[in-house]
């Protein structure tokens, strides 16, 4: 199955520019033509996609996005670098949602503390 552009958008949730984007800075390899000569994206062009996606979400930076995706056009020779890259990331995002926590357990505190005061002015009026 293949998509055109903007289906491929659509589908992705990305935006037709970051599409041709990730085109131009060699993130995503260039879609197959169709007869017209317009993109056609493949599942597998949406997979990758769809992990490209992830990762940004995750806070990686497209530099290191496109050194993933060079070496990953290389084949599985690069399999070690690869795997280097993504478990660095994922220590990254494991410290980020470690920080995340820390904040989210302030704020529940703030609120059940503003929760306590309320009652207690409830309870006086």
């Amino acid at each position: 199955m293949t998509y055109p552009i903007a289906e491929a958008a659509h589908r992705s949730g990305l935006s037709i520019d970051t599409l041709r984007y990730y085109e131009r800075i060699e993130l995503i390899a260039p879609p197959a033509r169709d007869s017209a000569g317009r993109r056609a994206y493949s599942d597998d062009d949406m997979a990758w996609l769809s992990f490209l996606t992830k990762l940004r979400t995750t806070g990686m930076p497209i530099q290191l996005m496109r050194e993933y995706a060079r070496l990953c056009r290389q084949g599985p020779v690069t399999a070690a670098p690869r795997k280097a890259i993504l478990e660095k990331h994922r220590a990254d995002v494991r410290a980020r949602i470690a920080e995340l926590q820390s904040s989210l357990a302030s704020l529940d505190y703030k609120i059940d503390n503003y929760e306590r005061i309320m009652r207690t002015q409830e309870a006086s009026a």
